[in-house]
């Protein structure tokens, strides 16, 4: 079960969350901006003192109930997904929220990059893609 979404800028700003069933406890937008700029950081420093050359930083936390996975873009936004723990194709589910931000956000003539994403389209598959995953 997927509980939540979050899509992470270059800077480490919040530009779109969203919760998903009630699998987990409801967090405040200010608990979701620290959420945010918190793992922002973290993946950073994971960049830097990775013993493996070319790190990607942080990809995956796992807890006793939940994971939190992330995937960079090519373009520096992280996808962040909130799951059940024996969740799988973290990664899979990751890449489809990137091609609906590409599609549905970048697409969009009056979406600026890096800024909050308000596109109702966007909205509508990322909702659409989370019920199927937790049917």
């Amino acid at each position: 079960m997927l509980h939540a979404v979050l899509v992470i800028n270059k800077s480490g700003g919040l530009i779109y969350n969203r919760d998903f069933g009630n699998g987990i406890a409801k967090l405040s937008s200010n608990e979701y901006l620290v959420l945010a700029g918190t793992f922002h950081g973290v993946h950073a420093i994971t960049c830097q003192i990775s013993p493996v050359a070319g790190s990607q930083g942080i990809e995956l936390l796992e807890s006793q109930n939940l994971n939190i996975y992330c995937y960079q873009s090519p373009t520096g936004l992280k996808f962040v997904i909130i799951t059940k723990s024996r969740f799988q194709n973290h990664e899979l589910v990751c890449k489809r929220l990137y091609d609906i931000y590409s599609d549905y956000a970048m697409k969009n003539p009056f979406y600026t990059p890096e800024m909050p994403i308000r596109a109702e389209l966007f909205d509508a598959n990322v909702a659409k893609l989370v019920k199927q995953i937790n049917q």
